[in-house]
């Protein structure tokens, strides 16, 4: 089956999760589940997918509730659930763990997460330490602080004057407008994804992508967020387990990388022993559709691969 093909999984809360897989090549390594950002889908990693196959990676992503081809229960484009947002999407997460596991017994998961899909990454971790054997955790900003509780605020007027399934008037031009207006000489709105202009032209012609999310599922996100920095969800991970840790040197959304920096050393200071960490100079916020992209994903490869040799031999010796 080919990463473009389109499988459906139905979840216990009435989802169709939109799934999309393709095997590796040759000898079996693992697997890697994706888990992509905010307003876009799963089809956008069919070139890190396939690159991820040669290297020996089975490969499964979906779309998330609210995004792509996934259908669900009060989650139309843009929203993730009428109420508990946060437990619905990470319930979606667990059943393409479970498929992908059963269909490879024995073989070491790593979960990857980019930006929204590292803030889903790192909570599914939390919840559920023993269904994962790695995380990668991208482009990822958990370091919201007293803005990010001031934008709670504005959310909750927002949801009281406008309701909860209606764009957000208010954040798009906190995060999305104002991370294009910084970028020098920017040439469309979007540039702060990416210097390729070949992808940005892409990502704005893709009907699936780059839509305004609802009022309710910026709120979930910021639930994200928050639950993510709390050090005793974090105490529940075991400090062995392996995490990689990417950013880009000119990324708005992460402050340049400042976020992924406070990642690491959040995670340093509670006792973490495997932590890789990487921003990238010149690299805005898609590092995987950037110009340096073959030297992202190779690095990627080569974390994984050892990442998997150690998990296979830590089976062996129990």
């Amino acid at each position: 089956m080919a990463f473009d093909d389109v499988e459906t999984v139905k979840t216990a809360t009435g989802a169709t999760l939109a799934m999309r897989f393709s095997p590796a090549d040759g000898p079996q390594r693992g697997i890697v589940q994706i888990n992509h950002g905010v307003s876009e889908h799963s089809r956008r990693y069919s070139r890190f997918a396939r690159f991820l196959n040669e290297k020996g990676f089975h490969v499964y992503a979906h779309d998330h509730r609210g995004h792509g081809l996934t259908k669900a229960p009060g989650a139309p484009a843009g929203r993730f659930a009428p109420s508990g947002g946060l437990l619905h999407v990470l319930d979606d997460v667990d059943a393409i763990n479970d498929l992908a596991r059963s269909r490879h017994p024995g073989l070491p998961l790593i979960l990857f997460g980019h930006s929204m899909g590292g803030l889903v990454a790192l909570n599914y971790v939390m919840k559920h330490p023993d269904k994962v054997d790695a995380a990668a955790i991208w482009n990822a900003n958990f370091s919201a602080g007293i803005l990010g509780r001031l934008a709670q605020g504005i959310l909750r007027a927002e949801r009281m004057f406008l309701g909860s399934d209606v764009p957000s008037m208010v954040l798009p031009k906190l995060t999305f407008r104002e991370w294009g207006r910084s970028m020098k000489n920017g040439r469309t709105a979007s540039d702060w994804l990416s210097r390729d202009p070949d992808e940005v032209d892409a990502y704005l012609a893709d009907p699936l992508s780059g839509w305004n999310p609802t009022v309710s599922m910026w709120r979930d996100i910021f639930d994200f967020i928050f639950a993510g920095s709390d050090d005793r969800l974090l105490a529940k991970v075991p400090r062995d387990m392996a995490f990689n840790l990417v950013g880009g040197a000119e990324d708005p959304a992460t402050a340049k990388g400042k976020a992924v920096k406070d990642l690491e050393n959040r995670m340093r200071k509670h006792g973490f022993i495997h932590v890789t960490t990487k921003i990238y100079e010149d690299t805005r916020h898609e590092g995987l559709n950037e110009i340096n992209r073959e030297l992202i994903m190779q690095d990627f490869a080569d974390w994984a691969r050892q990442v998997a040799e150690r998990q296979m031999m830590k089976l062996k010796s129990a």
